[in-house]
């Protein structure tokens, strides 16, 4: 059943236009680093897209300081190669067979020699004379002389009473038909694929094939998850101003499907030396905190920041929900002063760090992970394959894709809206529940709909962010119980 269309009040609670975030940022909206970032420090939103921009830029920065680490092929599935792979040997190794058959010896018909057929893995049969023929196997080294393989469907045989069975082909003879050559998919030296390429099935299998038994690659990006608030319950129902924790359970399996490797999720609560004392012990790549961002009586966020001395890339982005999102580069440590850590604070309200999640900490893990053209070209493939129907791997950032939206979407005068959307009939369809405090909309949605300044109407291409996980395949709710 096709969803009801667009009704109802054009902004969610808490998502009208304010004069937080607002207000335009330096020239192409993008805010310069800042040395502090301390409580009083004003917000200077950052327009969205340049937001993600300075984000992969954070990532690009700090995957130079990460160090690659040697797996065993099967441990190195979806991350990225630091260096090319070459050939450690000819493939194949030598002359092979390439169907079950006969090895034959210039022109038939052939004397079949009387001894075991050769089989892959055992040591070659004796050179072969001008007129012999022996039975081999698939993968079995051709016997020396051998000029070509006559499979068996195309032979017959026949045994004289006084002689040796002959051995006659059904069919013409060329040399080196079915015969796979020393060499012929690679020599020893050649690059096979070059650094950046992620490992995929396909790439452990030609790994193996050419003699690795550890592959180098770039580890997967560590993540912290610090989920702040003194209201939050982690069990039992809402009571008495508390409520249940939402982003804790979300947050690390989410991230997992984004390619990090997730160390801890902890609460803090409201506690600002708990809190600062987890930034600056913290081991992660990147660190994640709840809540906030704002500037509230228990919003420590940027004090710590400034205590920590990390610099401010990212303070605000014009983006609803979401909007007083950042995203700082944490000092250096001592003991690793190479090591380049982040910290991205999501907002606390669940939507809205959802928000903060696909706009910052997503394109800065994948640029962590991978080489960075190659991940921005690899990357829009994956989404012309997503635009088509299929399912995302999770294995990159999502990045924007055009679909026309089937109905009209009310916009924000100056910030982009995210909405969570379903795709139906080649066209995405915006859903009820997208206010910042709201999860029920993106449970049931296919990706978030990238809504300009102003609003979209029926029929107007719009950018469109995956999750990265299988799209709900016609598992959303009934009409009217979650669209717009």
């Amino acid at each position: 059943m096709e969803p009801a269309p667009v009704a109802g009040p054009s902004w969610p609670a808490g998502d009208a236009p304010g004069p937080a975030g607002d207000a335009p940022g330096p020239a192409g909206g993008a805010p310069e680093p800042t040395g502090g970032a301390g409580a009083g420090h004003p917000h200077r939103a950052t327009a969205w897209p340049e937001a993600r921009a300075v984000a992969h830029r954070a990532g690009i920065a700090a995957r130079a300081g990460r160090e690659p680490a040697g797996l065993p092929p099967g441990q190195a599935l979806g991350r990225v190669l630091t260096e090319p792979l070459t050939a450690l040997a000819d493939l194949p190794s030598f002359d092979t067979s390439a169907m079950d058959g006969w090895a034959v010896a210039g022109p038939g018909p052939w004397h079949v020699r009387e001894e075991p057929t050769v089989l892959a893995g055992h040591t070659p049969a004796a050179a072969l004379a001008d007129g012999e023929a022996v039975r081999i196997a698939t993968g079995a080294p051709v016997p020396p002389g051998t000029t070509a393989v006559l499979r068996t469907e195309h032979s017959r045989t026949e045994r004289p009473r006084d002689g040796l069975a002959l051995l006659h082909a059904l069919r013409e003879v060329v040399a080196g038909q079915d015969i796979r050559p020393r060499g012929q998919e690679c020599r020893s030296g050649d690059e096979l694929l070059p650094a950046g390429t992620t490992v995929t099935p396909a790439v452990l299998g030609l790994a193996a094939a050419a003699g690795y038994d550890e592959l180098l690659v770039l580890p997967r990006p560590r993540v912290e998850v610090l989920v702040l608030g003194d209201e939050l319950l982690t069990a039992g129902l809402p009571h008495e101003g508390l409520i249940r924790d939402a982003l804790g359970p979300m947050l690390g399996p989410w991230l997992a499907a984004l390619g990090a490797d997730v160390l801890a999720t902890r609460r803090i609560g409201d506690d600002a030396e708990a809190l600062h004392a987890a930034v600056t012990g913290s081991a992660a790549d990147l660190v994640l905190t709840t809540g906030g961002t704002a500037a509230g009586p228990v919003d420590h966020v940027h004090r710590v920041l400034d205590e920590a001395g990390a610099t401010l890339l990212v303070d605000g982005v014009k983006v609803r929900p979401g909007h007083p999102m950042l995203l700082a580069r944490l000092g250096a440590d001592p003991a690793r002063p190479h090591h380049v850590r982040h910290l991205v604070g999501l907002p606390g309200n669940p939507l809205a760090a959802v928000s903060g999640l696909l706009t910052l900490a997503a394109p800065l893990l994948a640029a962590l992970k991978e080489d960075g053209p190659r991940a921005e070209a690899g990357s829009r493939t994956e989404d012309r394959a997503r635009a088509e129907g299929g399912a995302g791997s999770g294995a990159r950032a999502p990045v924007p894709y055009r679909v026309p939206v089937r109905d009209e979407v009310h916009g924000h005068p100056h910030d982009t809206r995210l909405v969570p959307v379903v795709r139906r009939s080649g066209s995405a369809v915006p859903l009820r529940y997208h206010g910042p405090a709201m999860l029920r909309g993106i449970a049931a949605a296919d990706g978030l709909a990238v809504v300009p300044p102003g609003g979209a109407r029926p029929g107007q291409e719009l950018d469109v962010l995956d999750l990265p996980w299988p799209p709900t395949a016609g598992a959303a709710p009934a009409q009217g119980a979650c669209f717009t």
